[in-house]
Order: C-alpha cells, then sequence, then structure tokens
C-alpha cells in the first residue's frame, strides 16, 4: 500500500457507460458522512479494510469483498484499520441495474442487494477489471465486464427491494418536509418553523423523518444540497457559484461538505466531468504510472497463478490466453 498518510482520489465519469460514475481511490483519514446515493455503490476493496454504518450497525470489508449499497440507502464510511483502505468502485444508474437483472435474472420488482457487504473475490477483480478497461479506452470490455459483474452480484446477492410501507401520518409528515426543504434549499427554514407550519411539534418532527429518511432533516439538506452541486457542477457551472446556489455560505464550506460525500473536492469533480466532455485523458487525480500499479494488483489471482506457471514453462510456440469474464 502507499506511504502511510498518502490518500489518492479520482471520481470520474467514461462517455461510453452512460449512467455510470467511476472511482479510484487510497484513503487513510477519510471518513464520510452519513449520506444517499441514487446510483448504486458497487465497491471493491484491494488492500485494507473500510467500515461504514449501514442498516442500524456498522459492518466491514476487506480485501476480495465487496461493499454494495442500494440507491437512496443512508450510509456512512471510514477506515478500518490504521493503513486506510484501497479500492475501486461503479456507480451504475438504477435503470440500468433494472435492465441487467431482467436479462439476466428472475428477480421481480425493483432489484438491489440483499447484504451490504459479499466477500467474492471473482466479482472484485471483475470491478477492478472495468476500471482497467475505462483507462484503456476498451469500451466493448469495460460494458461488458460491467454487466458480468453486476449479473453475478444479483445472482448472489440479489433480490427485489422491500415495498415502501403503506403512508402513515408520520410518513405523510416527513414526505412534507422534505418537499418544503427541496423547494427552499438555499435558505431553509428552522426545525421549529418547519414543524409549526406542519402543525407538529420539532420532536415529532424528527422523529417522523428520521423514520422516513434514516437521518435528521439538517444531514438530509446537505445531502441533497451536494446532490444538486453535483448536477450543476456536470452543467459546467462555477464552484463559487454552486456554492451561493444550492445554500453553502461559500467555496470552502461547499469543498468540505461535498468531499465528505463525494470523496473528491468539487474543482477535481468539475476537470474529470469536462475531460470526459472535451475527449481529453482525465487524468487527474492519482496519476497513470500509479493507477497502473496499483491496477497490477488487483487481477484474478487464479490468472496470477497461471500466469506466474506459464512464465516457468518452456515455451510451446502457443501464446497464452488472460481468464475470461
Amino acid at each position: 500500500m502507499a506511504a502511510s498518510g498518502e490518500e489518492r482520489a479520482r471520481h470520474w465519469q467514461y462517455e461510453e457507460l452512460p449512467g455510470v460514475d467511476l472511482l479510484r481511490a487510497r484513503y487513510v483519514r477519510k471518513e464520510f458522512v452519513r449520506h444517499t446515493h441514487e446510483h448504486f455503490v458497487i465497491a471493491a476493496i484491494a488492500e485494507g479494510v473500510e467500515v461504514f454504518h449501514h442498516g442500524g450497525g456498522d459492518v466491514s470489508a476487506g480485501p476480495g469483498a465487496l461493499a454494495l449499497v442500494n440507491p437512496d440507502t443512508p450510509h456512512t464510511g471510514r477506515a478500518g484499520v490504521p493503513e486506510g483502505w484501497r479500492y475501486g468502485a461503479v456507480y451504475p444508474a438504477p435503470g440500468l441495474v433494472a435492465e441487467i437483472a431482467a436479462e439476466t435474472t428472475a428477480i421481480r420488482g425493483t432489484p438491489g442487494f440483499v447484504r451490504p457487504v459479499l466477500d467474492d473475490p471473482r466479482a472484485a477483480a471483475l470491478v477492478h477489471q472495468v476500471l482497467r478497461a475505462v483507462d484503456e479506452g476498451n469500451a466493448l470490455a469495460a460494458d461488458t465486464l460491467l454487466r458480468v459483474a453486476v449479473t453475478r452480484l444479483l445472482r448472489l446477492n440479489g433480490g427485489p427491494l422491500p415495498q415502501r410501507e403503506v403512508r402513515t401520518a408520520g410518513t405523510r409528515i416527513a414526505a412534507r418536509a422534505r418537499a418544503v426543504l427541496e423547494e427552499r434549499l438555499a435558505e431553509p427554514p428552522t426545525l421549529e418553523r418547519l414543524a409549526a407550519d406542519l402543525g407538529v411539534s420539532p420532536f415529532a418532527l424528527l422523529r417522523a423523518f428520521r423514520g422516513a429518511y434514516g437521518m435528521p432533516p439538517h444531514s438530509w439538506l446537505t445531502d441533497a444540497r451536494v446532490r444538486r452541486a453535483r448536477r450543476l457542477l456536470d452543467a459546467g457551472t462555477a464552484p463559487a457559484q454552486v456554492a451561493a446556489a444550492v445554500g453553502f455560505t461559500d467555496q470552502s464550506h461547499l469543498s468540505r461538505h461535498f468531499s465528505r460525500i463525494v470523496g473528491v473536492p468539487p474543482g477535481a469533480y468539475q476537470r474529470e466531468r469536462k475531460n470526459v466532455q472535451d475527449g481529453g485523458p482525465g487524468l487527474l487525480l492519482p496519476s497513470g504510472t500509479w493507477q497502473k500499479r496499483q491496477l497490477s494488483q488487483t487481477y484474478d489471482p487464479v490468472v496470477h497463478r497461471k500466469t506466474a506457471e506459464n512464465r516457468t514453462r518452456p515455451s510451446s510456440g502457443t501464446p497464452s490466453g488472460s481468464g475470461s469474464p
């Protein structure tokens, strides 16, 4: 693993994989606050251990395991060992996962992951191979490997997501509060004012909101602001203007919260999007050399073993093949 204390991250897109975000990172001190994603999270741990709060308790994922989070599911993230963790992740849109599930599985209803951690080195290797294919500009391989990885994960750890419960008075109040906060993202009311407008006490609103969305209103608001900030950054709006538009006091305020949820600063995030649009190389953090060195450690161990064996055998004149997905 990299030298102690060294952190690197790159969050980007590949135009040939629409609806999919990509991340490669190594974190030591990073702590992701409670947040959600609009897409699925499929994170393959290469080294170290990640711990994240999910579904009422902490879970951990080490080398060869995957952290799997369904859309709109609150979770956190931090290092589980002093040296941190290194991983590669893909974030496919719900529609893409549903399409793959319909074609390759018997899941009925909205597909999702049953458990937040799956120990499956083969699936983890597939995720890293998707990122390697993207690095090489191999669109056919990237798309194929992504679909194979998602299919495998759904077959091993997939099922229909539970239907939302029939709305109670509390969930109706929470939904109304959320609508107000979405409308007043940049200038939200206080908890007391919001509760009074809805005709309930502040604590009743707090309990209802937590129950419906897994976090208090102020945490949900920060999460929603970062989501909207991402859309504005994707559209080319300058970070300083984005900060004002979504309700952060200044660009540094945006950067602090953005980094604690997305994993990279807003400026770096936006430059990666611009590189995709401009057809540029898109190498920001980490460097291409670092990427190749790190990815070389993530192949399927079976392939590594066969390669090592082939090197020790006399050449037969027949080229050796690589492992198939």
